[in-house]
């Protein structure tokens, strides 16, 4: 519970990334305001993830597509004084929570927040595969459910021109199936179909998995909500079954 001055409860909510799912991969900051909370809120499915490990904590959850209601209920459970986590996976910080709680703070100017990082799924990924993300990179949203096709198609083909490594999040879905397939067709305008590629699945989760390939065997390959896909620059190598991008150390 917060302390009281004058009367007056202040009331503070952590914005916590809790990393790729695993509890080994959270930082010790976030296991730290977790343990400090009174209610830890978040979507259901990265609720389910933490669940056993902070007993005696009151859980709240709200489906996909309920971003704003979940941010409301964790500053109305605050102002009741309680310490709040709202969790996220990977990074609060990277396509996360922290921006919309700041957007839905400005009615409530008494809380604080606070943003715990954590282990986004590019770094979480990387680390997995290699060393992809060595040199300049960017990270494009393949998700039109917020953002219109026609700007993230100028962005994809942006980064290809600029031969930046592009790490891809939410390259598919249901109802987006061949959006990897037309994120590659694009990117090939500009990059070699032979560009080293890789993907990694259910990262820091049961049944991670990684691939390494080229261009033009990543358009035809099958990804997921849960898979991060990178696309190589121009430098980008195999090495020894590994995605590396060098810095430009070793002049060859």
């Amino acid at each position: 519970m917060q302390p009281e001055i004058g009367g007056y409860v202040l009331s503070k909510i952590y914005v916590v990334g809790i990393g790729p799912g695993a509890y080994d991969q959270m930082t010790g900051r976030a296991i730290r305001a977790l343990n400090e909370s009174d209610v830890i809120i978040g979507y259901t499915v990265y609720v389910d993830l933490v669940k056993e490990y902070f007993a005696g904590k009151e859980f709240m959850t709200t489906p996909m597509k309920k971003e704003v209601d979940r941010c409301v209920l964790a500053f109305d459970e605050a102002k009741k004084g309680k310490t709040v986590s709202m969790i996220c996976s990977g990074d609060a910080g990277v396509y996360g929570m922290a921006g919309l709680m700041y957007e839905v703070g400005v009615n409530y100017p008494e809380t604080e927040l606070t943003i715990i990082p954590g282990v986004t799924a590019a770094t979480g990924g990387a680390a997995v595969l290699g060393a992809p993300l060595i040199h300049d990179f960017c990270l494009i949203s393949l998700s039109d459910l917020l953002t219109p096709w026609e700007k993230i198609e100028a962005r994809l083909l942006a980064a290809a021109q600029a031969d930046f490594v592009v790490c891809l999040y939410n390259p598919s879905s249901r109802k987006r199936k061949d959006y990897l397939q037309k994120a590659c067709d694009l990117m090939m305008r500009s990059k070699d179909p032979d560009t080293v590629c890789g993907t990694v699945s259910n990262i820091g989760r049961e049944g991670e998995t990684f691939r390494v390939m080229t261009l033009k065997e990543l358009r035809d390959t099958g990804v997921d909500m849960f898979t991060t896909v990178y696309i190589g620059n121009s430098q980008t190598k195999m090495l020894n079954g590994k995605m590396v991008t060098p810095r430009g150390y070793i002049h060859e």
